[in-house]
């Protein structure tokens, strides 16, 4: 095939990379572009849902997830004084997965396992140090325009799919709105080898703790354990990432005599935002380009994956000859998924982690704890948690 007829895939991430193998597998041609010099190995992303799971058995690192990462069959809500609220067993959706868990397991762990089955396609390719400018909409084409370090150059290619992130150079270029709001609060996240289960003993490997001061996250990947709290906009950033800081946020978890081990410390500011289009002619959107929403339930990533499954599906049925109107579907499948679903979701937990006024406090937490204690209540809930409604829905949408 001509280069012209190959979709350009705009990211190297998870979203990114997922998006290339899926096409690449479907006998697609692809180019992959990355602004940075080889993959980004950073602790973002680390929670994989079941519905994800289910979608990446196609590749087969399911299991190589698994051995590099941990199996987490339930997860918490807990109250910071009190301890559980509700513990949520995953085993209630074992008729509904493959993979009636979630799996902890870095980003970029994926991200590897992604490029090297990618790269043993013959024709794939990654061309790194490739900084995206723009891209030009032809009637049977697209160029999209990068900076290198030997210079711009253009790209020519059938479709783009944009996996660039939250501030996509992509979107920005087709001047398409990204909608929504940014929380008045940074979200700060220190890492440590501490071994919280050996004081904690009841947590599970995901909690989401509840509290009106201070509410917090406590995630656990292999050999650390990763604390998000969040802090006041207006704070002083440098004095937030400072060891004095950051040990007294740990302190307030479980108090020790020693200091923590910090193996890494971020902070960044939280948004709630999806793009007013998903697609612009032979330009799509996918994972954070598309749409970003707070980490409270692990969604963000999962559902760029999702995206990138279901545009691949569609992209192979459009060149083995369907119109290209079916990309319409992606976007309204999509879109409807992340505004309806994954925002209502993650934007709830938030209210019932903060919520501060006691009467409603107490009325959230009840009904999460009668919740997780009814199986039906439970199954749905977690239906609506773990992603799997929400691609019901979706499939619906013709």
């Amino acid at each position: 095939m001509l280069h012209s007829d190959r979709v350009i895939v705009v990211g190297a991430g998870p979203v990114g990379l997922t998006a290339a193998l899926a096409l690449a597998r479907r006998s697609i041609p692809t180019v992959v572009l990355a602004a940075e010099p080889e993959l980004v190995m950073e602790l973002r992303g680390s929670t994989f849902h079941p519905p994800t799971l289910d979608m990446l058995d196609e590749f087969a690192v399911v299991p190589a997830m698994i051995e590099s990462g941990l199996k987490a069959p339930t997860w918490q809500f807990r109250d910071r004084e009190t301890g559980p609220v509700a513990t949520f067993d995953l085993a209630l959706l074992a008729g509904d997965t493959n993979h009636p868990y979630r799996v902890q397991c870095e980003q970029w762990k994926l991200m590897r396992l992604l490029r090297d089955a990618y790269l043993k396609i013959p024709g794939a390719e990654i061309r790194f140090d490739h900084t995206v400018t723009g891209v030009t909409l032809r009637d049977e084409s697209v160029a999209v325009a990068a900076d290198t370090s030997a210079g711009p150059v253009t790209i020519d290619g059938r479709y783009v799919v944009a996996a660039d992130g939250a501030r996509s150079a992509v979107r920005r270029s087709l001047g398409i709105e990204f909608e929504g709001f940014t929380y008045p609060e940074l979200f700060l996240i220190a890492s440590t080898g501490f071994r919280f289960e050996d004081t904690l003993t009841d947590i599970a490997y995901v909690n989401y703790i509840a509290d009106p001061n201070e509410w917090l996250v406590l995630l656990r990947v292999p050999g650390l354990w990763r604390v998000l709290v969040p802090a006041p906009e207006n704070s002083d950033r440098e004095q937030l990432l400072s060891d004095e800081n950051l040990q007294q946020v740990l302190q307030r978890v479980v108090p020790r005599d020693a200091d923590y081990a910090i193996e890494h410390r971020s902070i960044y500011h939280v948004h709630q935002r999806v793009a007013k289009s998903f697609r612009t002619g032979r330009v799509l959107l996918a994972g954070d380009a598309a749409h970003i929403n707070n980490p409270l339930g692990g969604m963000g990533m999962n559902g760029g994956i999702h995206d990138a499954f279901n545009l691949s599906d569609k992209l192979a049925e459009i060149y083995a000859g369907a119109d290209d109107r079916l990309l319409d579907r992606y976007e309204q499948q999509r879109r409807a998924v992340a505004v309806d679903a994954v925002q209502q979701q993650t934007n709830r937990n938030h209210q019932i982690l903060s919520e501060r006024d006691p009467a409603t406090r107490r009325k959230s937490l009840d009904a999460m704890r009668q919740t997780a204690a009814d199986p039906a209540l439970a199954r749905d809930y977690m239906l609506k948690s773990s992603m799997i409604a929400g691609l019901r829905r979706a499939a619906e949408i013709q």
